[in-house]
């Protein structure tokens, strides 16, 4: 995610208080050193690192701590509302018809942007429309039909029509049934004065509610010079960064929100549509510091059952907790994981699993976690409806010929026959607790650190 090494170097220099019961004046000067250097990395711009490591070092020699309260988490508390101060608030999107328009330099991800965040509206009841008005990028028009196709959201664009300023205008007419507007405008390899008059041009004549400025969050140090520009021309009411599924720092985009005095809006974390998340100071720092964002999980779990339940209408997922768990319960789940977004993504969000056990984790373990389920897929569907409903009749002959069919070894048909036999196990529990026994269960997954890691493992095909 976004600024992940900063996180995970922050993480690391506050391991280093674990034990401790008081704070020295050397131990604070230690760990704003490490801040400093670890925000740097991220290329946040200088003088906002110096303004909040000052706060940091100010905080931490005054403040006394809570009583029961360790030198580290005192630490944490302080690093953790002293980073939201930072990020500021969330970009301010009221759920009604608006207007938004789209800056930012050419491959930004501005087209990209568009298509997600209609989709975003749309999953919130509205009907939003995008407008494409990019005439200078070759393909532009086609990339943007095409993502709002899969988003399934309304769009307007005219490849034979040279003039941005006529599409948008018309654009509007044509989608006026539309509650929410996205324009999308052409950028350039730099701030040329010819995108700067396009952008004036097109904002006279859609009067916008929001200005948006897209930026890619391997931007860097140049992200500031960029806010001041955009700024000047049009106004920026708020940030959103994309890329943040790469390798990019990301802290360029805080110099453009302090440069802008704006906020931000959206965050992109992957390639599909879907891909987006509505930007929340709390929960992003909590992500960061690896204190987890159950409320973003949340959101994330509810709308996967609900699209793996729209896409077949016969299952209900309460129905798993009642009855026998089935191989196609588990297909299911599997799918609605899936939707969840990378796992990578989703472990930052339970509170203990994510930051810092998500380090230890080996390079490639997430493609492995992929693999296997997109494995386990294959062989289902070279089992037999009986054999999916009653996964015990699996015997030797059935796994050799289910092997065979899937083109899958022996041992991970067996894999998967013992990963259902967990989650069954897991399941029954379930079915035998009351309301109390369930709140006490997530109380202990919410606040246990490292301890929540073994039940993870039987929720899903892990292991």
């Amino acid at each position: 995610m976004v600024l992940d090494n900063l996180g995970s170097s922050l993480r690391e220099s506050l391991d280093k208080l674990s034990g401790k019961s008081r704070l020295s004046e050397e131990d604070v000067e230690d760990i704003v050193k490490e801040i400093q250097r670890s925000l740097l990395q991220a290329d946040v711009d200088v003088s906002l690192v110096m303004d909040l490591s000052s706060s940091i070092r100010e905080r931490a020699l005054e403040e006394e701590p809570p009583g029961g309260t360790s030198a580290r988490d005192h630490v944490l508390r302080i690093v953790y509302e002293e980073l939201v101060d930072l990020v500021g608030e969330s970009t301010d999107l009221p759920l009604e018809s608006q207007t938004i328009m789209l800056a930012g330099l050419q491959g930004s991800g501005k087209t990209t942007s568009a298509a997600k965040m209609a989709w975003w509206f749309s999953k919130k009841g509205l009907r939003p429309a995008v407008i494409q008005t990019d005439t200078f990028r070759p393909g532009a028009y086609d990339q943007a039909k095409q993502m709002c196709e899969r988003a399934e959201v309304q769009f307007y664009g005219d490849p034979d029509n040279d003039d941005p300023v006529d599409i948008a205008r018309k654009g509007l007419e044509e989608t006026a049934d539309a509650d929410i507007h996205i324009v999308d405008t052409a950028g350039r390899h730099a701030l040329e004065e010819g995108l700067i008059d396009e952008l004036e041009e097109i904002e006279s004549v859609v009067n916008p509610d929001r200005n948006l400025l897209v930026l890619d969050a391997a931007i860097g140090q140049g992200a500031k010079e960029q806010a001041q520009r955009f700024q000047e021309a049009v106004g920026i009411d708020g940030v959103v960064i994309t890329k943040l599924d790469g390798t990019a720092k990301g802290g360029g985009a805080l110099a453009a929100v302090d440069e802008t005095n704006s906020s931000i809006a959206f965050l992109g974390t992957g390639e599909e549509v879907a891909d987006i998340e509505r930007f929340e100071p709390s929960g992003f720092i909590s992500r960061l510091l690896g204190m987890g964002d159950l409320k973003q999980l949340t959101e994330r779990v509810e709308r996967a059952m609900s699209e793996t339940q729209a896409e077949d209408e016969d299952w209900d997922p309460e129905d798993m907790m009642k009855g026998e768990f089935t191989l196609k319960d588990m297909r299911r789940q599997m799918s609605a994981m899936n939707k969840m977004g990378p796992l990578d993504q989703v472990l930052d969000m339970i509170p203990g699993l994510g930051g810092g056990l998500k380090d230890q984790l080996p390079e490639d373990a997430m493609d492995v976690t992929k693999d296997r389920m997109r494995s386990f897929e294959v062989i289902m569907d070279s089992m037999t409806e009986e054999e999916l409903e009653n996964p015990r009749i699996m015997g030797k002959s059935r796994i050799e010929r289910v092997s065979r069919g899937s083109g899958q070894p022996e041992q991970q048909v067996r894999d998967l026959l013992e990963q259902h036999k967990m989650m069954s196990q897991m399941m029954k529990q379930f079915q035998g607790m009351g309301d109390g026994d369930m709140k006490r269960m997530m109380k202990k997954m919410g606040g246990g650190g490292g301890g929540g890691g073994g039940g993870l493992g039987g929720m899903g095909p892990f292991g």
